[in-house]
């Protein structure tokens, strides 16, 4: 049986009110970032999420909804063998298709999923208004980053936007390594998700 969890990067320091913020880029090495520029003038690199979770292109769409039922994120990048990303997953898209009888869903892949459709990303040098403007443009509100050889970096999404405006770092999904992107390092599995849900009212 293949093991098909890929879990990329390492968390990034929060923000700190010091000369400079201590920010990592995929390869480790710190990057300061002036104090007082605005977070719409900053790199993408600065303010994008390194803590994610993928899956690849040949998984079934089980896999990956078990993914994201395990991570509890909310997008799910999926990825081809030479690490470029053929498109990004919504958890709601996902659950749609999961409700097909589960012998079709054995035969559908990852990689049907995006095949038919453009995925818009941005690299990760670009400032981050830019990529605002292509999620207003592309009606999304996640993108999938790249690095300057074409492959998948990390992940923006509108939530990472706010969450630094706030002078916070971005949130670490459950078994997430400490690993640079690529290449991937791999593990047979995530924990079972806790339900810390609040039940309602009666």
């Amino acid at each position: 049986m293949r093991q098909h969890v890929l879990v990329q990067g390492a968390p990034q320091a929060p923000a700190r009110e010091e000369a400079h913020e201590g920010v990592r880029t995929p390869e480790g090495a710190p990057v300061p970032v002036p104090r007082g520029v605005p977070v719409l003038e900053r790199a993408v690199r600065d303010v994008m999420r390194t803590s994610l979770v993928t899956v690849a292109a040949g998984e079934t769409v089980l896999a990956a909804w078990e993914l994201l039922e395990r991570s509890g994120a909310r997008h799910l990048p999926v990825v081809l063998p030479d690490g470029r990303c053929a498109g990004l997953l919504d958890r709601a898209e996902v659950a749609v298709v999961c409700a097909a009888p589960a012998v079709s869903l054995s035969r559908r892949y990852a990689r049907d999923l995006v095949r038919c459709r453009r995925c818009a990303v941005v690299h990760h040098g670009d400032a981050v208004g830019r990529a605002v403007a292509v999620m207003d443009a592309n009606g999304c509100d996640a993108l999938p980053v790249v690095g300057d050889d074409g492959t998948l970096t990390g992940l923006l999404t509108a939530a990472d936007v706010v969450t630094a405006l706030a002078g916070r770092g971005p949130g670490v999904l459950p078994g997430a390594g400490a690993q640079p992107p690529y290449p991937y390092p791999v593990v047979p599995g995530l924990p079972p998700r806790r339900d810390d849900r609040v039940p309602p009212v009666p």
